[in-house]
């Protein structure tokens, strides 16, 4: 089975229906940690069965990553940057922040996960097949059936997870009052990409900062959680107490998805 790369300037990048659309920062220039996302989703890919047709318009640029999958050792530890400036939507940042990643979740879900004390891939949260899973209209994105083995995480100031979970909520893509007016925050549980790195099970796709297969205890790895504090009343009384130290309350005064966005991850920081 064969998947495409495009590589050029896009508005973000993602996968969407078997085709990676990997946006440079510098388009038609492309950085180390660019390369080695690419490099990522190739060897990703490569377990899983999947060969990879990169396309891409400006041809010294498909020379050089071509290349650079030839010589990955020379990227593949890369450093990652303080910021990284291939999505731009953030009216704050401008970026992606670097130092937490976060995965975010619905209240409903967020209690299942406080109950077991472990976030769970979709396999084994809903005790469903991938093959059962894949064929949800919820897949949009076409997502192949290994994808439902993982826990997906964003970088800690991206929206996209409250995005997501606006979305199930609605059970259709949210229109800007959805993400303004009639904006209701998902739970946050954030942790630090250099500890997070670490986890026995992690793995690289070149898409998401990091995702772990099958669980992640919540007591050995999480930093903080934040609960919308309309919910507090709902959360106080089930949070296991070793994780009650990780919550923060936060009051949800914002004018849209990206104001509380920044203002969550200005609060990560100070806690660092």
């Amino acid at each position: 089975m064969y998947v495409k790369i495009k590589v050029g300037n896009f508005d973000i990048t993602e996968v969407w229906d078997g085709v990676f659309y990997k946006k440079l920062s510098k388009y038609p220039e492309i950085s180390e940690w660019e390369m080695r996302n690419i490099i990522e989703f190739v060897e990703y890919e490569k377990i899983n069965g999947r060969k990879c047709d990169i396309e891409c318009d400006n041809k010294d640029l498909l020379n050089k990553i071509i290349k650079g999958i030839d010589n990955k050792e020379l990227y593949i530890k890369t450093n990652r940057p303080v910021l990284i400036k291939e999505c731009t939507a953030c009216p704050y940042r401008k970026g992606c922040v670097t130092d937490f990643v976060c995965h975010t979740t619905s209240l409903e879900n967020a209690k299942k996960i406080f109950n077991s004390g472990k976030l769970l891939s979709a396999v084994k949260a809903r005790n469903l097949s991938a093959q059962e899973l894949a064929k949800e209209n919820r897949n949009a994105a076409n997502d192949p059936l290994d994808y439902f083995d993982y826990i997906m995480f964003a970088w800690g100031n991206c929206q996209a997870g409250d995005r997501l979970v606006m979305e199930r909520k609605l059970k259709r893509f949210p229109n800007e009052e959805d993400l303004s007016i009639n904006f209701t925050p998902g739970i946050r549980f954030y942790f630090k990409y250099d500890v997070l790195k670490n986890h026995p099970n992690v793995v690289y796709d070149g898409v998401l900062p990091m995702k772990i297969k099958d669980e992640l205890l919540l007591s050995e790895w999480v930093y903080k959680i934040v609960i919308p504090k309309q919910y507090q009343r709902e959360f106080q009384n089930i949070i296991p107490s070793n994780l009650s130290d990780k919550i923060i309350y936060v009051d949800n005064d914002c004018k849209d998805i990206w104001d509380w966005s920044e203002k969550v991850y200005k609060i990560i920081e100070s806690c660092n």
